[in-house]
């Protein structure tokens, strides 16, 4: 059981790292490729490595909240409308 939670941890960090380098790419090419050039130039880059791979997992955690999340049911909805409505206005 161990060996199954391990895998799916990976795996999920796995979809967070590309969902965050998908993210990162359609930001904006010419800043990462600036930043690119200003990571080479560093002495502490393995660091700044590290740091970046926890970026792009929170960017990718954020993209995934924002497009795999489903919408809230239509009915729901209209049924939380009808509630306010009738105790906002005293008709229970």
């Amino acid at each position: 059981m161990t060996d199954g939670a391990g895998r799916k941890g990976v795996e999920s960090d796995a979809v967070l790292l590309v969902a965050g380098l998908a993210d990162l790419a359609l930001s904006g090419v010419s800043s990462v490729t600036g930043g690119l050039r200003g990571l080479l130039r560093r002495g502490d880059a393995a660091d700044l490595a590290g740091e970046g791979g926890q970026e792009l997992k929170a960017r990718g955690r954020l993209v995934l909240d924002r497009y795999a999340s489903a919408p809230p049911a239509h009915l729901e909805v209209l049924a939380r409308h009808v509630v306010a409505r009738q105790s906002g206005s005293g008709d229970v």
